[in-house]
């Protein structure tokens, strides 16, 4: 029965206290979840360790009634797992591990991150443009956009979402994308590292 159940239903049963709904809705979506952090991830005990990481939050987040996405499970599931794939990132680079073997000399850890810093400046700055400019773009092209690159969906998975055809999805990116490139040329934006 839970089985056949939207996932919005499975959420409501698991808020009311049904915790077999909950185990329904990682079964179904562990193999996306788990590839997507894997794909990212190399170390596969730590890919482990934060696929387990984002199922414990979004039970926390939903115990705590927080949860409020309209349905959007997996979305939402795949942005929690991308947020803590960023974060591991960053941790990772902020707190390098250091091999001490018998030819560990501290010279080759010790480097200037002045250059790393602006380059991250940088990005952050680009991507901050591209997000301002997204929201520039017509609702419809604007959603197709957003669950393509940040949720990871497919236009089959979008399509279905949005109530369209997949070729209306598609339709919808192309011209998402040429209308991001007439933005970007009108703002004279600079979309480069260099």
């Amino acid at each position: 029965m839970l089985q056949k159940m939207e996932d919005y239903q499975l959420v409501s049963r698991y808020i009311a206290g049904e915790e077999s709904a909950f185990e329904v809705l990682v079964r179904r979506h562990q193999d996306r979840v788990y590839g997507y952090i894997r794909t990212m991830i190399k170390d596969g005990q730590l890919a482990e360790d934060i696929f387990q990481d984002v199922f414990v939050k979004a039970v926390l987040t939903i115990k705590r009634g927080s949860y409020n996405e309209e349905g959007k499970f997996l979305p939402w599931v795949m942005r929690i797992a991308h947020n803590m794939v960023i974060d591991t990132f960053r941790r990772n680079k902020r707190f390098p591990t250091v091999d001490g073997g018998p030819d560990f000399d501290i010279f080759n850890v010790i480097k200037d991150d002045k250059k790393n810093v602006d380059e991250l400046l940088v990005t952050e700055q680009i991507t901050s443009d591209i997000k301002g400019l997204i929201e520039l773009l017509p609702e419809e092209q604007r959603r197709v956009l957003k669950l393509r690159h940040y949720s990871d969906m497919s236009f089959k998975e979008i399509a279905e979402d949005t109530g369209v055809s997949i070729n209306t999805a598609l339709g919808r990116m192309r011209y998402a994308l040429i209308n991001l490139r007439k933005l970007i040329e009108e703002h004279n934006l600079v979309l480069t590292e260099e």
